[in-house]
């Protein structure tokens, strides 16, 4: 009895050591934790309608003039001249077609600008002489226009564009003051071609509503300025070059206009069986 109590008292030291050992060597297996989903956005699709309203304040390069010469056959006389700055107002309405392409129909109407020119010939007497010219001109631009955005930064989205189209241009009647006095040739209105390159950034304002700023560049050919009077005329001029500095309104009427922020997709429910 007592060496079985000894042999039991040993083996139960023996155990106290042993195993904390043991439990030392043993490592517990790492928590793997659940992998996390990506939250997936629901990119609504882009395009739809829209109309446009712009302002702008533009100057145009006058490209000169040639008038008939009565007194001597077959030569024509030169006037030169600038015009004074004007503001225009437009209006339109187009297609947002996806992210990154649009097209639209414009018309603006270019408010009176001030021209004051002069001619170099010779006078009543025969002596050379040079005359003051002055009158104005009014034009309706109306182009079909396609640009391309460039993307969207913080709501800012960069683009470019051409238009191609017509202008009506209306002069008012010319008045020439030279030595032998003040003659008045009446101004003459026609269609003529046009066309267009611009570049602009517009702005998300709304879901429905940006604002577009830019410069525009256009090109009107030429056409009949005014009529016959004082033994000169008809004459010609030879076309505008126009630089608009714009800004405007676009409202998106149907679909959307690339404002709104996309939508989390949320994940589809698993059932346990």
């Amino acid at each position: 009895m007592v060496r079985l109590g000894i042999a039991g008292l040993a083996a139960i030291l023996a155990s106290s050591v042993i195993l904390p050992a043991l439990a030392a060597d043993y490592v517990e297996p790492p928590v793997v934790e659940a992998p996390v989903e990506p939250v997936v956005y629901d990119a609504p699709n882009v395009g739809g309608w829209y109309i446009r309203g712009d302002i702008d304040y533009h100057w145009s390069d006058f490209r000169g003039a040639d008038y008939v010469l009565y007194g001597a056959p077959g030569e024509m006389g030169d006037l030169d001249g600038d015009l004074k700055g004007a503001m225009s107002l437009g209006a339109g309405i187009g297609y947002q077609v996806n992210d990154y392409f649009r097209v639209d129909l414009t018309g603006d109407y270019f408010f009176e600008s001030d021209f004051d020119g002069s001619t170099e010939g010779f006078c009543g007497d025969g002596e050379p002489c040079t005359s003051s010219d002055s009158s104005s001109v009014q034009a309706f631009l109306m182009l079909a226009n396609a640009y391309v955005d460039l993307g969207t930064y913080n709501g800012f989205m960069p683009y470019v564009g051409a238009g191609i189209g017509g202008a009506y241009v209306k002069w008012d009647k010319l008045v020439n003051n030279d030595d032998d006095g003040e003659f008045e040739h009446d101004g003459d209105g026609n269609w003529r071609f046009a066309y267009a390159a611009m570049a602009g950034v517009s702005y998300c304002l709304t879901d429905t509503t940006k604002l577009d700023v830019g410069y525009r560049f256009s090109h009107i050919d030429g056409g009949q300025m005014f009529g016959y009077a004082a033994n000169a005329g008809p004459g010609y001029d030879n076309g505008f070059n126009t630089h608009e500095v714009r800004a405007g309104l676009r409202y998106q009427f149907s679909g959307n206009n690339g404002c709104v922020a996309p939508a989390p997709i949320e994940p589809a429910p698993v059932y346990k069986q």
